[in-house]
């Protein structure tokens, strides 16, 4: 699939009530999406309006505001060259997938955009974010449960709150994180530069290993390498 003109999402949530993305990859194989376009989730109307909440099930559950893109178990594909801008919530969600690379894809958001990860993922094998830039309000990389070997690299991020594994541990239904690179990336003007967050007294109990963080620079980030296991935004959990 070529794209090379803009796609504008509805400037209006409700008109596409329900969905969770408005352009969504579902059980494909030898996907490739590419060109110069741009996906416009003209995001700039709800910005104001949006309360901070979770983007998906697994991290608390927002189904008012759609993301820009699903790509759900699509395997041995690619994404290159065009550029997601302005999502009402995450851009990217990858779930369910094995052998997804994205190169040279650009993601851009206001820095005050509320919940506006750039990509997302969870349960997923092989995930490459590679030669990307990423300046949003949230995460730029942002790794949940069931990744597995998972590499990001030549990566620029900023505006937004860094490259992060998790939040993870809240649920039960969790499985275990491993073999994550996160190598050659440059961050400037984060809150966060390389971060791995888990909730505090969560019922999940699961392994994170095998990660690597390499020849990163930063440059004007308030917390370089944070490791927090009291991750607790909005006081929404128990402490004990």
């Amino acid at each position: 699939l070529q794209v090379d003109g803009t796609i504008q999402a509805p400037a209006d949530p409700s008109v596409i009530k329900g969905t969770e993305q408005w352009f969504k990859f579902l059980y494909m194989d030898h996907l490739t999406l590419s060109g110069k376009g741009v996906f416009d989730g003209q995001g700039a109307s709800v910005y104001k309006k949006a309360q901070p909440a979770a983007a998906w099930s697994g991290k608390g559950g927002n189904s008012k505001n759609f993301m820009n893109f699903g790509f759900n178990f699509v395997n041995n594909s690619l994404v290159h060259g065009v550029t997601s801008k302005d999502s009402k919530n995450f851009h990217v969600m990858v779930f369910g997938c094995n052998n997804i690379t994205f190169d040279s894809f650009t993601i851009t958001a206001p820095g005050d955009s509320p919940n506006t990860d750039g990509i997302h993922m969870g349960k997923s094998t092989g995930v490459k974010i590679l030669n990307t830039n990423i300046g949003t309000g949230d995460d730029c990389v942002s790794i949940g449960d069931g990744s597995k070997q998972i590499t990001v690299e030549g990566v620029k991020c900023g505006p937004g709150h860094g490259l992060s594994v998790g939040s993870l541990g809240k649920f039960t239904t969790e499985e275990n994180v491993e073999g994550i690179t996160i190598k050659n990336c440059t961050l400037t003007a984060t809150d966060n530069g390389v971060r791995i967050k888990t909730w505090p007294d969560a019922p999940g109990t699961i392994t994170v290993s095998d990660i690597h963080f390499e020849d990163i620079t930063m440059t004007n980030v308030k917390n370089p390498v944070i490791i927090d296991q009291e991750y607790c935004p909005w006081n929404a959990c128990s402490k004990k």
